[in-house]
């Protein structure tokens, strides 16, 4: 098949959102098929790119940026003359001007497009006026004209419906991870010795540095446990997105600098050498669809805690860790718990190996992409 990739960022700096289209391609050229992928140069890096030769990669130009909304009127052309070349559009994320571009030109030369909108779909958080207007203007042509959406499970599923989506349409495709890269893990300790830490229990949160990571409470928390007596470094990793100078004037408030590591965005290795040193990884996300750093965290046999905002709750409460009410005081709870709980960490980290390499793997998923795909092009 020749599949196009559409998305409005492809680089490691914008998380999730950009890291499945990024595997789900290079699986996909694995399997044969011809890829493209249409972006924009926003936080574009040549190493992202070169990490995956077999994928063909054209960004355009990004005139504007502004509220997530990066604008490439150079698509526009580009898809006009060359979307007839694909067998199916694969759209990723959803209020983006990419998308605008591509239903439109999908809809006149009749070629099937799919929408994988990663949890974006309902308004809520922020901008909420703008994407209402969003929605009323192209939204919901865009949900309507798509021959399937993919959620990444059944709550993702449910807000589709609630945006008119009919359910006959709405395929659900788990997130996975390359467990390839997890085959050899990083000796123990090479984290830990690279950033100063000792003996401290070292909670790990992994991930951009956005107020919607709900990284204020995890803080908070921290603080508590540390006035409580608990020796523990809290261990941030991730790019800045607009939340690193608030979240800096929170640590100096509390007076936990002492406590507290930034580090930034780290290389994939020393990203794993984290998991494989922290004793617990923590995601207290205020709204999360499915976050692949969880499948991260498990592969590396590190205990996950997040808190019942993450719609992936229902996998961590059975196999992988705990799960805490969105507020400091039970986060500090739950992080206490598994500091003080070596037997349960133990049983945690060593169920979370096996129900990632059996389940959560891009090979189990690029199967129910490409049948998805195989399907609309023959409807």
């Amino acid at each position: 098949m020749k599949i196009l990739q559409v998305t409005p960022f492809f680089s490691p700096l914008m998380g999730g959102a950009a890291e499945v289209p990024y595997q789900v391609s290079k699986e996909l050229v694995k399997r044969g098929h011809q890829v493209t992928v249409y972006t924009s140069d926003y936080k574009l890096t040549r190493d992202y790119i070169d990490s995956a030769p077999s994928v063909r990669v054209r960004p355009f130009k990004t005139w504007l940026s502004t509220a997530s909304f990066y604008i490439t009127p150079g698509m526009i052309k580009a898809t006009s003359e060359e979307i007839r070349n694909f067998d199916v559009v694969h759209m990723n994320n959803y209020r983006t001007f990419q998308n605008i571009v591509f239903r439109h030109y999908a809809k006149k030369f009749g070629i099937p497009y799919i929408l994988h909108a990663y949890g974006s779909a309902p308004r809520i958080i922020s901008k909420q006026k703008l994407k209402l207007l969003y929605d009323k203007l192209w939204g919901y042509r865009i949900l309507k004209d798509a021959s399937r959406v993919i959620a990444a499970q059944l709550y993702e599923a449910g807000q589709y419906v609630g945006m008119g989506v009919d359910e006959s349409k709405i395929t659900l495709v788990p997130n996975g991870i390359n467990i390839e890269e997890y085959e050899q893990l990083p000796k123990k300790n090479t984290f830990r010795k690279k950033y100063g830490i000792t003996e401290e229990h070292m909670v790990l949160f992994l991930g951009r540095i956005h107020k919607i990571k709900g990284i204020d409470i995890l803080v908070k928390a921290v603080a508590e446990l540390v006035r409580d007596g608990k020796d523990i470094k809290l261990v941030i990793i991730g790019a800045n997105d607009g939340y690193l100078p608030t979240l800096m004037e929170l640590i100096r408030e509390l007076k936990i600098e002492e406590n507290i590591t930034i580090t930034g965005f780290v290389s994939s290795e020393m990203k794993k050498a984290a998991y494989v040193d922290a004793d617990v990884y923590v995601l207290p996300s205020i709204y999360e669809s499915f976050a692949t750093t969880i499948l991260e965290a498990a592969a590396c046999g590190t205990p996950v805690i997040v808190t019942e905002n993450c719609q992936i709750d229902y996998l961590v409460r059975k196999y992988f860790g705990l799960v805490s009410s969105h507020d400091e005081h039970g986060l500090k709870d739950a992080i206490s718990n598994m500091l003080t709980n070596k037997k349960m960490r133990d049983k945690f980290g060593e169920n979370g190996k096996v129900i990632v390499r059996e389940n959560y793997t891009w090979s189990h998923t690029i199967e129910t992409i490409e049948n998805v795909y195989r399907e609309v092009i023959k409807e």
